[in-house]
């Protein structure tokens, strides 16, 4: 069966034995030098649970002497800007050492970078995008970051990419990528290869065990089942019962029992705020990108989320919209506190703790809240916590189970001219990928950001019908696009021309890596300014079959590191096996936007590498044929233990508007 994976060769074909998650391809030093991952570290905490409870319920707290407010989002937050100052110089020298690595013949980065850098603006701003897709999304988008961070054992090696990460100014992720930022950052900015090798008693990226069953018995904390989830009902219990308004969801569920997988920490760290992610030293200095997760939010008793559909995004300092609808900001460390037409009300506390870091995972894939309610279907949940679905599910209907409520409403009251949400009392936020914008561009494409390059990581399952093993098609790219071209919500965002989903797949663009927006100045009239140059990253068949369902809840340690041993090939081509010249050709490519600013003509090794890799215009349209990608390099074989899929035709809610939606981007 097409998608299955193999069950019949030795977890030692990984070459296991040092950690390494690359097979070796021939005994050349460059391709050796693809074994990286190699070496277990020390998963450390990161020191800074900042609920005030010192648990997962929020509390009240005096306001600062300058009661928080909303702003409009008409500028960066003056935080992000004084951030800015901090990490865009701190970029300059990875920069530099990562373009000079890149070897673009008959270029000096070291002089170009440094005749410009006194104007930041001048030199390029990278951001990293990684689409949802669940477990999969996480895994591909971890292959991704780990060949791009110069920690990676052997990633600055030749035919490597490692350094990319520590140039870049922003990561942004959602739903499955909103784990895999959401995790680095809760454990202070670990890298994938900590983060896939854990420390001792630590449950963090174990996946063997589903939510379903909760951490192995070699945890970081001892838990039977029922004691996990009876640990999860507390926490939530908590939270329900401050005295403070909150509603409880079936996303405050999912949220916790993510947390057991994602942050190093007792009981999945319930005092963790994704604010909190502002007072960690290496945040503070600038040394780290800047995160950011997506979540779209969907009016009160509606079951479709559209393109017109206002995005939120979440960063350590803000979660807002820039859409002209909300349009506006509130500090994310306030969020949960009573709020009316932008101000705090009167005589009242601020709340803190709201932002809990699982919980901010969890809003942006709420979709996953499918995991939970399949509770007929698992025996391993206790009764107690299926009765508590049933009254949660009795008191905010079917339609809304995969919701997540930020009530008191932080916009209440504020631009009612627009804000449709003014009136009401509760913010309903979904999964960040309702809308079929699966790839988190929305926040790196906000002008205001003047991000030069994206590098945008798809794990989508587009293909065929949704509830089998499907690959990518350019959906997410189209809808963003498209929704680039509305005049009520496109926000002065610029985006480059994105062909049909036909052309993708018929022109193979969904199986190789596509520069979209080579020409800076080729903008779709009614745009403004230059959009940023698109590195579309589909995930395809490097030496895996990375396309397991989105709804498959478990994974042994082999098939997780084969998933982001494949990821690691989609982003380097197979450690250049497949093209030498693809590090120079990146580098090119984050050069871009620069080169036009400054009015520097590329070299000529640049101009080969957009002849090669820009999307030049052609299209078909026709009907595209069954889409069944081939390996590209020798397949690794693994015994399978990606065990209890989720039939996602029970996703009954979202599949007529899914299939209408795609049928109308089809043309």
């Amino acid at each position: 069966m097409k998608g299955l994976l193999a069950v019949l060769a030795l977890a030692a074909s990984l070459k296991l034995c040092n950690g390494a998650i690359v097979a070796p391809r021939d005994a050349s030093p460059e391709v050796l030098a693809a074994e990286a991952l190699a070496a277990p570290m020390i998963l450390a905490d990161r020191a800074i649970p900042n609920s005030p409870s010192g648990g997962y319920t929020p509390g009240a707290v005096d306001c600062p002497s300058t009661r928080p407010t909303v702003r409009l989002a008409n500028s960066l937050s003056p935080s992000e800007t004084a951030w800015l100052q901090k990490r865009r110089p701190a970029t300059v020298d990875p920069m530099i050492t990562w373009l000079s690595r890149m070897n673009i013949s008959g270029f000096d980065a070291a002089t170009y970078i440094n005749t410009h850098k006194a104007n930041t603006s001048l030199i390029p701003n990278i951001g990293i995008a990684a689409s949802g897709g669940g477990y999969r999304a996480l895994l591909n988008g971890a292959g991704f970051l780990a060949a791009a961070d110069s920690r990676t054992h052997n990633s600055t090696n030749k035919g490597q990419i490692g350094g990319l990460l520590q140039a870049t100014t922003y990561v942004a992720g959602l739903s499955g990528g909103s784990w895999l930022v959401g995790s680095m950052y809760s454990n202070n900015f670990s890298s994938v290869e900590t983060l896939r090798d854990g420390s001792k008693g630590s449950s963090v990226w174990k996946y063997g065990n589903s939510i379903f069953e909760g951490p192995d018995t070699d945890s970081i904390q001892v838990l039977s089942t029922a004691d996990y989830f009876r640990t999860i009902s507390d926490q939530v219990s908590g939270k329900a019962n401050a005295g403070l308004g909150f509603n409880s969801s079936i996303t405050d569920y999912w949220g916790r029992a993510l947390s057991f997988q994602l942050i190093n920490a007792t009981s999945g760290g319930p005092a963790y705020t994704f604010s909190s992610i502002a007072l960690a030293d290496n945040f503070v200095n600038g040394e780290i990108p800047f995160p950011l997760i997506v979540a779209d939010e969907r009016s009160p008793n509606t079951q479709i989320v559209s393109l017109n559909s206002t995005v939120y995004e979440f960063n350590p300092f803000e979660m807002g919209s820039w859409d002209p609808t909300t349009y506006g900001f509130v500090p994310t460390e306030y969020l949960g506190t009573n709020f009316s037409g932008g101000s705090v009300v009167a005589n009242q506390q601020c709340v803190r703790g709201f932002d809990n870091a699982g919980y901010v995972m969890g809003t942006s894939s709420t979709l996953f809240n499918q995991f939970l309610l399949q509770i007929d279907n698992q025996t391993a949940i206790p009764t107690f916590l299926r009765n508590i679905f049933t009254g949660i599910l009795t008191g905010i209907g079917e339609v809304n189970n995969d919701i997540a409520q930020y009530q008191p409403n932080p916009f209440f009251g504020f631009n009612n001219g627009t804000n449709r949400n003014s009136g009401e009392t509760e913010l309903t936020l979904v999964d960040g990928g309702e809308d079929l914008q699966n790839i988190p561009l929305y926040p790196l494409i906000q002008p205001n950001r003047e991000v030069d390059v994206i590098f945008a990581i798809d794990s989508s399952a587009d293909t065929e019908d949704v509830d089998t093993h499907t690959w990518p098609n350019g959906a997410s790219l189209v809808a963003t696009y498209r929704r680039s071209l509305n005049a009520t919500i496109e926000n002065s965002t610029a985006f480059p021309s994105i062909p049909s989903i036909p052309t993708f797949v018929n022109l193979g663009l969904n199986n190789r890596p596509t520069f979209f927006g080579c020409n800076a100045t080729n903008i779709t009239a009614g745009q403004n300014g230059m959009s940023p140059l698109i590195v579309y990253l589909p995930n395809a068949p490097y030496v895996f079959n990375s396309n397991i369902t989105t709804f498959t809840a478990a994974y042994n340690n082999t098939v997780r590191n084969a998933m982001i041993e494949n990821g690691y090939d989609v982003a380097t081509m197979g450690n250049g096996t497949l093209d030498a010249e693809w590090p120079t050709c990146m580098a090119c490519a984050v050069l871009s936007r620069s080169f036009t600013k400054t009015g520097t003509a590329p070299p000529p090794a640049c101009n080969t590498c957009f002849q090669r890799y820009c999307w030049n215009g052609t299209t078909d349209s026709s009907t595209p044929a069954s889409y069944e990608p081939t390996f590209k390099l020798a397949e690794i074989n693994v015994a399978s233990a990606a065990t209890a899929t989720m039939n996602v035709a029970k996703l009954g809610v979202y599949a007529g508007a899914l299939v209408a939606t795609v049928a109308i981007m089809f043309v």
